[in-house]
């Protein structure tokens, strides 16, 4: 799946463009992330066994050191983190709120392959995000995935900078200034852009703005990205409302 850095006439490599996958490829409003953390505050409730408000307090305070809440939980309290997989990830009823998306597929249909590659780029277990772009029908626009593995001691994830690192070197870019990444979460776009990748952090029409931007874009629609990034975009296609 994954490519090499120069083609085969030795012409300059593609450019990457990273995807984030929740919240990102599809709205907020799915309200995935809802059920998600409610999952995540009963593993914590009961596998640390907590009372509730405890364990809703120490699951923000992972998330907002980590970055994930199960790096937290496999740092301070062993926890297996492939039975907490199963537990959260894998138990999200996404097949009744996730569907095909018809501006996203034309979104990506618009993209020019042949100035760009698009690559998924994910904090998630690789089970849940290959879960979501099949729900999303979008597969086959990607040509790899680089998502938080599990079974790895330690986890790594966005924002940490090896996470970056790790996407660049599977997506077999070797150049920060090659990288475009979109992303909802601020820590993620503002560590990425300080890196050298070029970033759009994604804020939804019904999100505050952050006060200082994350990075050089902001974008409220992935539509957008065609004004932001219009290098990428068949030059024949024309911009939607």
């Amino acid at each position: 799946m994954q490519s090499q850095q120069s083609s085969a006439n030795g012409a300059p490599a593609k450019p990457v463009f990273f995807f984030d996958i929740d919240n990102c490829l599809y709205p907020k409003s799915a309200k995935v992330h809802d059920l998600m953390a409610d999952l995540i505050d009963k593993y914590f409730a009961t596998h640390l066994s907590l009372p509730w408000e405890d364990a809703v307090r120490l699951h923000k305070e992972y998330y907002q050191n980590y970055g994930l809440a199960i790096e937290g939980l496999v740092r301070h309290h062993k926890i297996d983190p492939l039975d907490y997989n199963a537990k959260v990830d894998d138990a999200l009823p996404l097949d009744d709120v996730i569907k095909p998306r018809p501006d996203l597929k034309k979104l990506l249909l618009d993209i020019d392959r042949s100035k760009v590659r698009l690559w998924l780029f994910t904090n998630a277990y690789v089970n849940h995000a290959k879960r979501v772009v099949r729900l999303l029908e979008i597969e086959d626009f990607f040509e790899g995935l680089t998502f938080c593995d599990y079974n790895a001691m330690p986890l790594i994830c966005k924002p940490h900078p090896d996470m970056f690192h790790k996407a660049m070197q599977e997506a077999g870019v070797e150049k920060y200034e090659d990288c475009f990444f979109v992303d909802d979460s601020y820590q993620n776009c503002k560590r990425a852009q300080e890196l050298g990748w070029t970033v759009a952090h994604l804020v939804e029409d019904d999100v505050k703005p952050p006060r200082t931007p994350a990075s050089k874009y902001q974008v409220r629609h992935l539509s957008e990205l065609r004004t932001a990034f219009p290098q990428f975009f068949k030059s024949d296609t024309p911009e939607e409302s």
